[in-house]
């Protein structure tokens, strides 16, 4: 066998095995949002948010980097330095996945405040235009919808004209949208006022040792809800070509409550 043989075998035997000394890191996908998506520890079980479910759903050619922060909005997180922190670790390549407007709403606080059409897009946009400036990829993601119904049994809207904002910031920039105040309206309809208890954050009394007194909260998450969520998110992602097909698992499979992983700290 002469050396350039040898050489096409070796190339053949790297493509069947998938190995390669130089392979490719796997991308980071970092989440910037509020109490919706952020992390919990197990003093809170099952509370949880879909950045800390989104992992369950990528292989190892992803890595979820939840970066989301209870309370926080649009232009508190850069405010408090959480923006940086996050640029001072994105590489090229990376996504960002931009998720605020809970807290953004909230006129009697100053801090956290921003109007739709002004102050909410100048926020957004900084996270868009200085992640771009490291060569990594913004995606918007509309506010996911809290569990109000109306008397007729459907989702009211509790979001005024925030996701409209962000899918007009959207366009205007050409940042890829996932819409998830849509499709979670859409998620929430079809399950109903009872079926959506078990997606939010509803315990009885005596049913979690960590919440002895039980707890109704129409806004976050217990696991099965925030793993639906993020279900949401990762099939647009995936739908709009953001991520590589190979970034994505169990898109479609029942997935437990206790998938979801809740650090001790």
């Amino acid at each position: 066998m002469n050396s350039r043989v040898a050489a096409l075998a070796a190339a053949a035997a790297l493509a069947v095995t998938g190995t390669s000394a130089s392979a490719a890191p796997p991308v980071q996908v970092f989440v910037a949002g509020d109490s919706t998506a952020s992390t919990y520890t197990s003093a809170l079980a099952p509370r949880a948010g879909w950045g800390q479910a989104l992992p369950v759903f990528l292989t190892s050619r992803a890595v979820a980097v939840n970066a989301a922060l209870s309370g926080a909005s649009s232009k508190s997180f850069v405010d408090l330095g959480r923006l940086d922190g996050v640029l001072a670790r994105l590489k090229r390549g990376d996504h960002l996945l931009i998720s605020f407007g809970h807290n953004d709403e909230k006129k009697e606080d100053p801090a956290r405040y921003t109007e739709p059409s002004t102050t909410y897009k100048s926020y957004l946009s900084q996270y868009i235009d200085k992640s771009r400036a490291k060569g990594a990829k913004p995606v918007l993601v509309t506010s996911v919808e809290r569990r109000r119904f109306s008397s007729s049994g459907t989702i009211t809207p509790t979001h005024d004209a925030y996701p409209a904002a962000m899918r007009e910031l959207a366009a205007a920039k050409r940042v890829p949208l996932v819409d998830l105040t849509a499709s979670s309206t859409a998620l929430f309809n079809r399950a109903g006022v009872e079926g959506t208890k078990k997606y939010f954050l509803h315990l009885n009394a005596g049913q979690h040792p960590n919440y002895p007194n039980g707890v109704e909260d129409n806004t976050h998450f217990q696991a099965s809800g925030a793993i639906e969520v993020a279900r949401l998110v990762a099939s647009a992602l995936r739908n709009q070509g953001v991520l590589p097909s190979g970034s994505f698992r169990q898109l479609n499979a029942p997935i437990p409550p206790n998938a979801i992983v809740w650090p001790t700290q």
